[in-house]
């Protein structure tokens, strides 16, 4: 199978590897010479993909921040050929999704939005790992979540990554979970960490501070676009996570013992619920 990956950072880097590795033809592009330089000189990648070239891959992956995955599919697209499917692997969906669904139907080929849902606190490609998705779920945006003849196409497309699974969605959906369970987490993170006590936590602080510290030294740029591009769930969830912390703060400052233990309790059995031993996890 001959590949392309569309952006050479962690995610595309990581792409390309686990392409090579299994044994695949890998073009990739990337408009910042240092990056498409490495992955030639370190043959991550067979070649350079370009416009002439982009009709012979039977997948393309597009590891780009949004706006740029956009533009960069309106770029590709005329050069397309129905045997062709092209992915774009955004933390974002609806806005992305929604270009690439119209330019598919416009240009004959396949077009299905994905979401790796790894990766780790550095960026770029010197840090890409063939195994960085190996045992992790990837998110599918088909344009018929019940095409089921797509749906394991590209289960076999996406095989040479070794996700533990496919979930199949629409963009709606998830953009609104995924400000909860990224994006709200990374701004809590990022929030966290900016109280003056953080500069005397070295010798008072153990798990429970890394676990709120881990995702902080994000990259700004990349973070920033994704909040912008979903910024009405993301709002939500903010102003849902302000309104609970209010209602702490409002029973320890009146010193309300009961009240704040009921808050406490109610916290302890929704985590029981949704992800505890016992609980029913979907």
């Amino acid at each position: 199978m001959k590949v392309g990956i569309v952006g050479l950072g962690l995610i595309g880097g990581s792409m390309a590897k686990a392409y090579k590795e299994a044994g695949h033809t890998v073009l990739g592009f990337d408009r910042n010479p240092v990056p498409q330089g490495y992955a030639e000189m370190n043959r991550i990648v067979d070649g350079k993909l370009t416009v002439e070239n982009a009709g012979e891959c039977e997948l393309i992956l597009v590891a780009l921040y949004p706006q740029a995955a956009v533009e960069y599919m309106k770029e590709i697209s005329p050069h397309l050929g129905r045997n062709t499917v092209l992915m774009d692997l955004c933390g974002i969906k609806k806005e992305v999704c929604d270009a690439g669904f119209a330019l598919a139907a416009q240009y004959g080929f396949v077009y299905a939005g994905g979401h790796p849902m790894a990766g780790n606190r550095f960026s770029g490609i010197k840090y890409a790992s063939a195994d960085l998705f190996e045992g992790s779920p990837m998110v599918l945006v088909p344009g018929k979540t019940d095409d089921i003849a797509l749906l394991t196409k590209l289960k076999e497309l996406l095989a040479p990554a070794k996700f533990s699974h496919l979930s199949v969605t629409t963009a709606e959906d998830h953009d609104a979970r995924i400000a909860y369970t990224s994006q709200l987490a990374h701004v809590v993170s990022n929030a966290y960490i900016k109280s003056p006590t953080a500069e005397k936590h070295h010798g008072f602080s153990a798990g429970s501070y890394m676990d709120m510290t881990r995702v902080a030294p994000l990259n700004e740029i990349m973070w920033a676009d994704l909040f912008l591009c979903n910024k009405e769930p993301l709002l939500s969830e903010i102003d849902c996570l302000i309104a609970n912390l209010q209602a702490y703060r409002d029973m320890i400052a009146a010193d309300d013992q009961t009240g704040l233990t009921e808050l406490l309790k109610a916290g302890r059995e929704r985590w029981e619920e949704i992800d505890g031993p016992g609980a029913n996890q979907k």
